[in-house]
């Protein structure tokens, strides 16, 4: 990991503007395919956000709270959206319409784990879809999915001769990554969009990583 970190130093998870966008983006993404759930909200940002045009270019926004609530459960099923995801959404965004929910405010000192749990409270949202969204909506890198298949796959190739590993195995390794378990899991991630191997990352002194040409 020290490694990567020296390879990949400056380099963070992609963040969204707000937690309400991250954590719409998360159940959009529950159990389907990261392509698939791109193009769901590439369509939900097409039906439901408002546009800006500049030089003959449209630009979208991500659709806000009181637009999502206000949509008919079909038309986000039109978007591509199972019916139980239209419904979840529709939910949140309704809470967050009415005041009844706040996404946004929360302070540096609050604790990531309280967060998470609160956010399970939401019909819809998992342990996943919680951890996903703090980790994009608030950048809390302590926070990792680690139920997700990619990132288990990934500390496996890295950490595990084990073709799989489980979530308790996942979180167990990440706990030797103390308060940047959702940073170090994204470079192991990227690693291996790269093709970087263990193999790679051995030699030169002191373990030296070699030169990063991925610039």
């Amino acid at each position: 990991m020290s490694a990567l970190a020296r390879r990949f130093r400056g380099l963070k998870p992609p963040r969204t503007p707000t937690v309400f966008e991250a954590l719409v983006d998360s159940v959009a993404e529950q159990q389907i395919s990261l392509v698939a759930a791109r193009s769901i909200e590439q369509r939900l940002i097409r039906a439901f956000g408002d546009t800006l045009e500049g030089e003959g270019v449209v630009y979208f926004a991500f659709p806000t709270p009181a637009r999502l609530a206000g949509a008919p459960v079909d038309a986000l099923r039109a978007c591509g959206l199972s019916g139980r995801k239209a419904e979840y959404i529709s939910g949140t965004a309704r809470m967050v319409r009415d005041g009844s929910l706040d996404l946004e405010h929360h302070g540096p000192e609050e604790d990531t784990r309280a967060i998470v749990d609160d956010l399970t409270g939401i019909r819809g949202i998992g342990t996943w879809t919680a951890e996903l969204a703090v980790l994009r909506g608030l950048s809390r890198l302590d926070a990792i999915p680690a139920d997700d298949l990619g990132i288990r796959r990934a500390i496996s190739g890295f950490y595990s001769r084990e073709t799989r590993i489980d979530t308790a195995e996942a979180r167990r390794i990440a706990a030797g990554w103390g308060p940047w378990k959702g940073l170090a899991a994204f470079y192991l991630l990227v690693a291996g969009w790269l093709g970087i191997r263990p193999g790679d990352l051995r030699g030169g002194p002191r373990g030296r990583a070699p030169s990063n040409t991925h610039k």
